[in-house]
């Protein structure tokens, strides 16, 4: 169980990350201000559920 949240973990933290790099070079790009707003509103979403499951990973090494 630890492998697979750890793993899940990894997942979720890189497709931030390419979220938001998405959301900068589409605003440097195009500068279509919906679309890179959409993107940082991804990323506040999958950055929310990276912290959730962190923190329910810290908290089953703990048990």
């Amino acid at each position: 169980m630890h492998g697979f949240m750890t793993v899940l973990i990894g997942i979720m933290m890189f497709a931030t990350l390419g979220v938001l790099i998405a959301g900068f070079v589409g605003l440097l790009r195009d500068g279509d201000p919906r679309r890179s707003n959409k993107l940082m509103q991804w990323r506040i979403v999958l950055q929310g559920v990276t912290v959730l499951l962190f923190v329910i990973f810290m908290s089953l090494l703990r048990s």
